[in-house]
């Protein structure tokens, strides 16, 4: 089933639209009918909205407009170019977020379109409310300035030097490997937070590689003998059994 056959009619007085919100939508979509009303109802809502029928006309105009787009809604089944190779040049120039609107539901869809680098899912036919809702959604996102990892943490008694990726206790040194101090460093950021084996994995080891959980322990230990060879004693990384490790901050 082609995506231009699904049709959208929420019914009049079906809805009241939230109040105005403004930011700067392409909105890609090879329906007229669909693509009419979208973009009638995106700019009662107070957002400035570009409009394009199929992906070479998408790629224009998101070219065109790379600097002031906030959202980009994206439906998949376009013709000339499809929407998951429009996203994958999106993704390849941009980090704006992107909103699938598609009638293809199916489970791998949805994987593949999240995969690629889309924010958010929605299938046809879809409720007028819910769509305005997950584009608000997705521009508040995209406000809220990403949290800056500050260069050295403190904590308690011990001092982290992200960049240079040292760390000491009283002012003494720690001689830790590269894994050692990822594992401090991953531990360090979100003092009280208890991370699983895998997540550590993850985080320390990267997604890519398979390595066995168990590793994570044997490292955990040869960490725990270096911060005791400085008096730091053993409470600072706290085993959870069942679960994973946590950092605690040293204060003696």
């Amino acid at each position: 089933m082609s995506d231009r056959t699904i049709e959208h009619n929420p019914g009049p007085g079906a809805i009241t639209l939230p109040p105005a919100d403004s930011g700067s939508i392409l909105l890609v979509e090879d329906d007229p009918t669909l693509r009419s009303t979208t973009t009638y109802n995106l700019i009662r809502c107070g957002y400035r909205v570009t409009s394009a029928a199929d992906g070479q006309s998408a790629l224009r105009e998101f070219d065109n407009k790379i600097d002031e787009l906030d959202l980009v809604v994206l439906d998949l089944m376009l013709p000339e170019v499809s929407g998951l190779t429009v996203l994958r040049q999106i993704r390849s120039r941009s980090d704006v977020p992107v909103l699938i609107v598609s009638a293809r539901g199916e489970e791998q869809d949805k994987i593949d379109g999240l995969e690629l680098g889309a924010d958010d899912y929605i299938v046809k036919p879809f409720a007028l409310g819910e769509f305005i809702a997950r584009v608000r959604s997705a521009l508040r996102r995209r406000a809220i300035p990403p949290a800056r990892t500050p260069s050295i943490l403190h904590r308690g008694l011990l001092t982290i030097e992200l960049e240079s990726q040292r760390a000491h206790f009283q002012g003494v040194e720690l001689s830790l490997s590269r894994k050692e101090f990822g594992l401090l460093r991953e531990l360090a950021l979100s003092p009280g937070l208890v991370f699983s084996r895998q997540q550590l994995l993850d985080a320390v080891w990267g997604t890519d590689i398979f390595v066995d959980e168990r590793t994570i322990d044997v490292h955990m230990s040869w960490l725990r003998t270096k911060i005791r060879s400085v008096g730091g004693g053993d409470s600072m990384i706290r085993t959870v059994y069942g679960s994973g490790y946590a950092f605690e901050a040293p204060t003696a």
